[in-house]
């Protein structure tokens, strides 16, 4: 039996090796191909066969909902399990989805856990998953909350359990504010991690990446942790989801019981739309004093 195909399609090369990495690790007989957009995925689904697709929805030159439309135009390709992995959420984006031949959906950001969930339950109706299954190892969980870490590195990155009491500490920040200080008349946004949503305050911004301030909560956001930021912007209420990682986090107060922590969010997107709402995010935040820019 010739090995079960999979093709990732993300303009994010983060994304990408995130979501590779983590089928590599738990089902290492497959075979995997990757595409930066949907044009490059409709030649590889062209010349080649595939037994699954898992598609962002945002890319330049072919979009994941042009593609899946096109794939069920296809003879061979009407009944390919098509994965749509997207921060689009809203019931008019699924439905429009569900209407052009979609199999199923996993929200960005994603863990581990719920990527390979809706993976199995595609090979399963395929009747793949016992072929799969047969040449994956059995996984130890290595009590690591930062999937995007575990998936990046193999699951082999060092774990050092901490001796101190529940709350780690965090690095201390360069500037000190006093602990009862709100931070406040900066431009506002939502960032979605796996662990659930944060409301944040955006301290500047640039095209490259955003300085957040959340307020701190029980569980901490992990390094390299995959995410999205929710901006809305303008009359019309323009909301832009924009993917990307921690690239950095730090107290925002200099004490190691910090009320708030200070995040540094790397964009992953290489979408010219999403960037074009950046530069008009950042012009109009500049001109009302909302942030600073060049983060």
């Amino acid at each position: 039996m010739s090995k079960v195909s999979v093709l990732v399609v993300d303009d994010a090369s983060f994304i990408r090796d995130l979501v590779k990495n983590c089928l590599r690790n738990y089902f290492p007989g497959i075979r995997i191909e990757d595409a930066v957009n949907g044009r490059k995925a409709q030649a590889l689904l062209t010349r080649e066969p595939f037994d699954l697709v898992l598609c962002d929805w945002e890319m330049p030159e072919m979009s994941g909902l042009e593609l899946l439309t096109w794939c069920r135009e296809q003879d061979r390709l009407k009944a390919l399990p098509f994965i749509m992995v997207t921060s689009r959420g809203d019931k008019e984006n699924v439905i429009q989805a569900i209407q052009a031949g979609v199999s199923d959906f996993v929200s960005k950001p994603f863990t581990n856990e719920q990527l390979l969930t809706k993976v199995k339950k595609a090979f399963t109706k395929a009747g793949l998953l016992n072929a799969v299954m047969a040449s994956a190892p059995v996984r130890v969980s290595t009590g690591l909350a930062n999937d995007s870490l575990s998936a990046l590195t193999g699951g082999k990155a060092q774990v050092v359990t901490p001796t101190a009491p529940s709350r780690p500490a965090v690095a201390a920040a360069p500037v000190a504010r006093p602990a009862s200080q709100t931070p406040t008349g900066r431009g506002q946004g939502q960032l979605r991690l796996p662990t659930g949503i944060q409301a944040c305050v955006i301290k500047a911004l640039s095209l490259k990446e955003a300085l957040l301030v959340v307020r701190r909560g029980d569980e901490l956001p992990q390094i390299l942790a995959s995410a999205v930021l929710d901006l809305e912007q303008g009359e019309r209420a323009e909301v832009a989801r924009l993917n990307g990682y921690l690239h950095a986090i730090v107290a925002y107060e200099p004490k190691p019981d910090s009320d708030w922590l200070q995040l540094t969010f790397r964009f992953v997107d290489q979408d010219a739309e999403k960037m074009n709402y950046l530069s008009r995010l950042i012009a109009h935040g500049t001109a009302q004093k909302q942030f600073v820019p060049g983060a």
